[in-house]
């Protein structure tokens, strides 16, 4: 198998790790009203399934990762050039970095490192050491907002579906799980932003927060209606898992597109 059927084949187990992620979140807050992000859902998962499960996370999140900045930089879905596509691929470079981070702290809690608490919370508070430090964590809001806002529109519009097997696009339950999962995942980044616009604003780094904080701040009975919705899109992202169709990452390009930069 050369190397781009390998990234392939990895990549779906990286849309796997992302929906069992999902999954374990949704059940937390739906059954026990715990909140997690994906950090804590892989602390959760490593604690019950060892190092064999952390390690296989581990993999499935980096190749994920390296697929979504592939995309990124080289247009490996075929979004186009104009301004809608060009956001589409910024949203895949921000999505691969963060599936790299998580793939770094599988690796720690592999090493047996405890992680730290809040990363959003954290980077708020690096960021506020810095000069004018606060008007990175805006910037920050202002990509959460927007990521918020995309997904919303995603779920309203359903044009995930075009990535799927139109055999399995066409099914109901797909439809709606992909577009309940969307709008979820839209809601707690739009509730995030707003945390962290809030701690921009106010300078202060304890007011910002991710996942975990937005599901936290949900009252009955919403909490438990996103909590369907990140069930949901667990879900989808298990059917993306075998049934995306995937372009191969044209490895032997990006190193001549490298190779043409340094130049």
């Amino acid at each position: 198998m050369s190397t781009n059927p390998r990234l392939t084949a990895l990549t779906r187990i990286g849309f796997a790790t992302r929906g069992l992620l999902y999954i374990v979140i949704a059940v937390l807050i739906l059954r026990t009203g715990r909140a997690e992000d994906p950090s804590g859902a892989i602390e959760y998962l490593g604690r019950g399934g060892g190092q064999v499960l952390l390690g296989g996370i581990a993999v499935g999140l980096i190749a994920y990762g390296i697929w979504r900045l592939a995309d990124a930089a080289l247009d490996i879905e075929r979004h186009g050039s104009d301004r809608k596509a060009i956001a589409e691929r910024v949203g895949a470079g921000f999505s691969g970095a963060i599936h790299l981070l998580l793939a770094w702290q599988s690796i720690q809690l592999l090493r047996g490192a405890a992680l730290s608490g809040d990363g959003t919370r954290e980077g708020a508070r690096t960021a506020l050491q810095l000069p004018g430090g606060w008007a990175l964590i805006l910037i920050g809001a202002a990509v959460l907002l927007i990521l918020g806002a995309v997904q919303l529109l995603k779920a309203a519009k359903g044009k995930f579906l075009r990535y799927l097997d139109p055999a399995v696009a066409g099914r109901a339950w797909v439809q709606w799980s992909g577009r309940a999962g969307y709008a979820a995942r839209g809601l707690v980044f739009l509730i995030s932003g707003y945390f962290l616009l809030k701690a921009g604003i106010e300078e202060q780094a304890n007011e910002a927060g991710g996942m975990a904080k937005a599901l936290a701040w949900l009252t009955s009975p919403f909490d438990i209606v996103v909590g369907i919705g990140l069930l949901a899109f667990g879900l989808f992202s298990l059917v993306e898992a075998r049934y995306r169709r995937l372009h191969d990452v044209p490895v032997d390009e990006g190193v001549e597109r490298v190779i043409n930069w340094r130049r």
